[in-house]
């Protein structure tokens, strides 16, 4: 069986959305930068495949994705759930930084669906979901805000080209603070990315908001 790769897969939305998946008895794949992060969630699930990449790495996160295709075969889902966020004004972050954030919030994205999606297309179907959030600009997290515009635009785009072949894109957009036990509540979340997953094609929905 196809599975579910989880990039991004730390605690939180990361946890939740993999631990959802594997209910349905997905094999699962999760991708973080660090060890610590992931040993734990993969211990929780007992049998996910756990892999290191950074999304910043093109090389790595391709051979990571690589690796979950041979072990499970071409994704039923992939879900990109990376993203840096900080408190930045306009004109506080450097170039430097601002560069850093943008490639961790959308390039890493693109880097997985441009790896991933033409496979998935080819197959006939498949799912492809990014975590959105700033529903409007907010000037205290201008580089959150500009990533998250540019998750919305990689969305339309992707469905654009992928669509008709079969590849649902979405993003799920998350309109605040992820907390347990809040409005927020990852595992509430987490119900979003299964219902894209598992949407009919005639009735695709490409963004779900999440307003608590």
């Amino acid at each position: 069986m196809a599975g579910a790769v989880v990039i991004g897969a730390g605690p939180g939305i990361g946890r939740s959305v993999a631990l959802r998946f594997a209910r349905e008895g997905l094999p699962i794949t999760l991708i973080a930068r660090t060890t610590e992060t992931l040993t734990p969630l993969a211990a929780e699930i007992g049998t996910a495949l756990a892999l290191t990449a950074d999304v910043t790495d093109e090389k790595a996160l391709k051979t990571a994705l690589d690796t979950a295709m041979r072990e499970h075969g071409v994704p039923e889902v992939v879900v990109y759930n990376a993203a840096i966020i900080q408190a930045d004004a306009p004109g506080k972050l450097s170039v430097e930084r601002h560069l850093a954030a943008w490639s961790v919030n959308v390039v890493g994205a693109i880097t997985a669906a441009a790896h991933v999606a033409p496979r998935m297309a080819e197959r006939g179907s498949g799912t492809i979901i990014v975590t959105g959030g700033m529903p409007e600009a907010v000037p205290a997290y201008t580089s959150l805000s500009l990533g998250k515009a540019g998750v919305r635009a990689l969305v339309s785009l992707l469905d654009t080209q992928f669509g008709p072949s079969g590849v649902h894109v979405a993003t799920v957009t998350v309109a605040g603070p992820v907390a347990k036990g809040t409005p927020f509540d990852p595992d509430d979340i987490a119900e979003h990315y299964w219902r894209l997953h598992t949407q009919p094609r005639a009735d695709w929905t490409q963004e779900i908001v999440h307003k608590g």
